[in-house]
């Protein structure tokens, strides 16, 4: 019996009404991730924040597509609707590259990572994508191997990820060097020092730095002139205003990894564990800078793909 022909991959993407008319008439379009919805924060935090989240990208002129897999489809743009029903799902799955056709294979609820938003985002055809952090080289990784998808996937997909930096829980030193040998340029926005998701500053000077959204624009034009380019990525700081100091963030984090340690957390955990965590040492100061930094990549990420039509 032959194996019937696999679905092509124009048929499992679906756009909504606003992401479709975006995309006809040359408007900039922002992708967004979805596991901030379903693994990041609380109901009804986690819609609030998206739909903030994606006023903001409008507000600069943009068109936000929040991306998700549902009922077998890769979701470009979520209804009202399609968001709420996200939200509350119960045992979604969290989507990195190797789970991505696993979800959709089996009609699985999906909320995609980093690494799985640069995959449908580039399928779509989007070229941005704001996110809060990038997964990393996690600490101890020597020893654990723990190193996220997100590395590989910059390093093969040519879709600008504009973030606050990698996750300040990871080892961002050997985060850094990974990149770099994966050939994908690290930018820092309007700073020397590379910025550390929740801080503003990470002891690290930044490998190149850029001050405007036309100058990022015009190196992701330069850059897809060459074939067989993987992505960029802009580490945005976090507004002043809104950050948790170095030097006050360390001890938190530390005392969280030794709690994700104690109580055996392994894999793909770890990360949404150990911000648990983080969150209930700040006693929720971790959330709003979180929801902080988002809003401020959003925003510089429209105005990144404003420069791209």
């Amino acid at each position: 019996m032959t194996s019937p022909a696999p679905a092509a991959l124009a048929d499992l993407i679906v756009y909504n009404d606003e992401v479709r008319d975006a995309l006809s008439t040359g408007k900039p379009v922002v992708a967004l991730e979805s596991t901030i919805i379903t693994h990041g924060m609380p109901f009804p935090k986690n819609v609030e924040t998206a739909r903030q989240v994606e006023a903001d990208i409008r507000a600069e002129g943009a068109v936000p597509a929040t991306i998700a897999l549902m009922d077998g489809k890769i979701m470009v743009g979520l209804s009202d609707a399609d968001l709420d029903r996200l939200a509350q799902a119960r045992d979604v799955m969290k989507c990195s590259r190797a789970d991505l056709t696993f979800a959709l294979a089996t009609g699985r609820y999906g909320a995609t990572t980093v690494a799985a938003t640069m995959m449908a985002a580039h399928a779509a055809g989007l070229k941005v994508f704001a996110t809060g952090g990038i997964g990393g080289v996690h600490k101890g990784a020597e020893q654990s191997f723990d190193i996220s998808a997100d590395l590989d996937e910059l390093g093969r997909t040519p879709v600008c990820v504009v973030s606050a930096g990698a996750k300040a829980l990871l080892d961002i030193p050997k985060t850094l060097e990974v990149l770099e040998t994966k050939g994908v340029p690290v930018i820092a926005y309007g700073t020397e020092e590379l910025p550390a998701f929740w801080s503003r500053q990470s002891g690290l000077a930044a490998p190149y730095t850029l001050n405007s959204a036309e100058e990022i624009g015009a190196l992701l034009k330069m850059r897809s002139a060459f074939p067989d380019h993987g992505g960029v990525l802009i580490a945005n700081p976090v507004p002043e205003t809104d950050e948790i100091p170095r030097s006050e963030m360390t001890g938190y984090i530390d005392a969280a990894i030794a709690q994700a340690e104690t109580d055996g957390i392994r894999g793909k955990e770890v990360t949404p564990y150990v911000l648990g965590a983080i969150l209930d040492l700040t006693a929720g100061r971790s959330l709003d800078t979180n929801i902080a930094l988002v809003r401020n990549n959003a925003r510089l990420a429209a105005r990144i793909a404003a420069e791209l039509v």
